[in-house]
């Protein structure tokens, strides 16, 4: 199986992760700026009529995309709320009791009801679990007597490659690493 493949932009900013279809599209249209990683595919075609030589395009983990920059905003881009991205910013682990649980005993909590004016933003939701998102209900934390034990933030682009990614290479991995900031909680958990 073929992981996925990580593009940037031409100055080198992460932008998306890509299957290995797309990413050979992107060699036989010559819009492969530069590659690196320390993994490479060939991946093989069919027999050509003329020649009789099997054809085949090797694809890097990493590539660069010819074409306009999206370095200027791409980055700092908010991604879209998704509830695995979301527990996966947040270790799965809720944000009253500190306990760590499975996805499927977890629920987006927001911290500022909707019910209450509070938007359904990264900035305003946090994991929690079924029983205190429950005991808290409509509430506000400081209404249900209960305190949040880590703030919400909002992931930047290469911090939500990482979050929607279940396998990533170690190059991919180093090289999104260092475009994450220092605060976030995936640096905590390394």
């Amino acid at each position: 199986m073929t992981p996925l493949i990580l593009t940037l932009d031409m100055n080198g900013t992460p932008h998306r992760w890509v299957t290995w279809q797309h990413a050979c599209f992107y060699y036989a249209k010559d819009l492969v700026a530069w590659a690196t990683g320390e993994h490479s595919f060939t991946i093989r075609g069919g027999l050509n009529r003329v020649t009789g030589l099997r054809s085949s395009i090797t694809i890097d983990s990493i590539i660069a995309i010819k074409g306009k920059s999206l370095s200027g905003k791409s980055l700092f881009q908010v991604p879209p709320l998704d509830n695995r991205e979301l527990f996966n910013r947040d270790r799965h682990i809720c944000a009253y009791c500190g306990d760590e649980f499975p996805g499927t005993r977890l629920t987006r909590d927001h911290v500022v009801p909707v019910s209450q004016g509070g938007q359904d933003v990264w900035m305003n939701v946090v994991t929690a679990c079924k029983h205190c998102n429950q005991h808290k209900s409509g509430r506000t934390p400081d209404q249900a007597g209960m305190e949040l034990i880590y703030t919400p933030y909002v992931p930047n682009k290469a911090e939500y490659l990482i979050l929607c990614n279940r396998h990533i290479l170690a190059d991919q991995m180093d090289f999104l690493a260092r475009h994450v900031s220092t605060r976030s909680r995936l640096k905590a958990a390394a």
